[in-house]
């Protein structure tokens, strides 16, 4: 099957759904799944992936696991 006829088949599924909870699971697996960007190597990023990086990266400013525009221009002094 391809592509498009899988997403015919999804939508045809999705419109004859009566039941909102259902409807609700749907959307929330789609938003899970959804990509919402990429990494700098081009990697996709989902929403759960893309705010956990997000977590991570409070994390590492809260503990001081950063460095300043100021340490990279004296580091790139000595390239």
């Amino acid at each position: 099957m391809d592509i498009q006829t899988a997403k015919l088949d999804v939508m045809q599924k999705i419109m004859a759904v009566s039941k909102t909870s259902l409807l609700e699971k749907i959307n929330t697996l789609l938003d899970q799944e959804m990509i919402v960007g990429y990494t700098t190597g081009g990697d996709p990023l989902t929403k759960e992936s893309y705010n956990l990086r997000l977590q991570t990266a409070e994390k590492q400013l809260l503990s001081g696991e950063y460095t300043t525009q100021e340490d990279l221009e004296k580091e790139s002094e000595n390239w």
